[in-house]
């Protein structure tokens, strides 16, 4: 028995020091990556408004702005939104709907809700100020183990990882890794790999580095720009030619499909607004009145309780399609001129004022570009 026992534990040994081997030897080569890709931020990052004297007020904003969404498109929301809410207590005070109009465009409107949340307890907790702490950060509402990473470590030098998708296809590739990168344990497991190689002094530089890399030249779906890399001679993909398989992704669930009908009601210079509720999808913000299924123009009437002789002019508009995360709307739409006030159904809201009062999502945004 006893010699059963020695020979398990022999070969567990033998396993354990195996795994250890491998972990060295891609800490190794980890260490070696963040070298270079140190050397290579610190030489060649693009300039960003938020990389201008950043505070961590201002990386905070650009991060939870640059969540699902690319740069270019990001800049000049960041650059509206800072002039109006510089701070933490401009963020904490301001009213919902200006918040709202603010983010318009922007989408995943719960990141803005969270934004001004997380402000108020700033304001009550920490005297206006962000927590300086990776641990205290990730208590706010909205702030996550990436952002909460890339906060505390670009302002405030804590040594802490920020991974998110842009570093797990990088890792993916330099390591040729063939973990299902939406799997929350292959993030943690990352996220440890760079708890034990970030410099203590410039944690920031490794971080930045490693997301640029991702954003510019690691680039998803197979189209990476390998010659121009500064770890390619390190990247177990690009030796194998691998780069258009990796990283490995579990594609999304399939989305529910929904039908909508979508009106733009006039009369003179006014349009019918309506106000979603508080809670679910696109909580809280304004919209074209849009009724489920595709309807004709005589169950419209119906729906609306309007009359014929009320009508000036009706008109078809082109269909269009929005897609959510987990559903896609698939849309039609009537024009529907009015001789009559749009009455208490609906908000009258003037046509100028849809530009700088109403936030309005993209959902409808084929339409109301329709409005002159």
């Amino acid at each position: 028995m006893d010699m059963y026992k020695s020979q398990a534990e022999q070969r567990q040994n033998c396993s354990n020091e195996a795994m250890k081997t491998a972990e060295d030897r891609d800490l190794n080569r980890l260490k070696a990556a963040s070298v270079l890709l140190t050397s290579w931020y610190d030489a060649s990052h693009r300039t960003l408004p938020w990389r201008e004297n950043p505070t961590a007020y201002s990386i905070w904003i650009s991060e939870i702005m640059l969540q699902q969404t690319r740069i270019e498109a990001v800049k000049p929301y960041y650059d509206r939104f800072m002039k109006e809410l510089p701070h933490v207590t401009a963020l904490a005070s301001v009213e919902d709907d200006r918040l709202m109009k603010l983010w318009e465009g922007l989408g995943y409107y719960n990141r803005a809700r969270n934004l001004k949340k997380a402000a108020q307890i700033m304001v009550c907790e920490y005297e206006g100020d962000l927590p300086p702490k990776y641990k205290e950060l990730l208590k706010l509402p909205g702030i996550g183990s990436y952002t909460a990473g890339a906060i505390a470590s670009i302002a405030f030098g804590e040594a802490v990882p920020a991974v998110d998708g842009n570093v797990l296809r990088v890792l993916s590739r330099i390591f040729a890794s063939r973990e299902d990168i939406s799997r929350q344990q292959v993030k943690k497991h990352w996220e440890e790999m760079l708890l034990k190689i970030l410099p203590k002094t410039s944690p920031s530089s490794l971080n930045q580095g490693i997301m640029e890399l991702g954003e510019t030249i690691c680039l998803p779906n197979g189209r990476p720009a390998c010659e121009s890399c500064p770890v390619k001679k390190l990247c177990l993909a690009f030796r194998d030619h691998l780069t258009e398989e990796l990283p490995i992704k579990s594609p999304p669930k399939k989305r529910r499909i929904e039908e909508r009908t979508v009106c733009i009601l006039e009369y003179q210079d006014e349009v019918g607004l309506c106000k979603r509720p508080d809670t679910g999808l696109l909580a809280s913000l304004y919209e074209l009145p849009n009724i489920e299924n595709h309807l004709t123009r005589e169950q419209i009437f119906a729906e609306f309780g309007l009359k014929k002789e009320e009508i000036v002019q009706m008109e078809d508009l082109p269909e269009a399609k929005h897609i959510f995360s987990h559903v896609e709307w698939r849309m039609i739409g009537y024009r529907i001129v009015l001789g009559r006030p749009l009455g208490k159904r609906w908000i009258s809201a003037k046509k100028e004022e849809l530009k700088t009062i109403y936030p309005l999502p993209n959902a409808f945004s084929r339409y109301t570009k329709l409005i002159k």
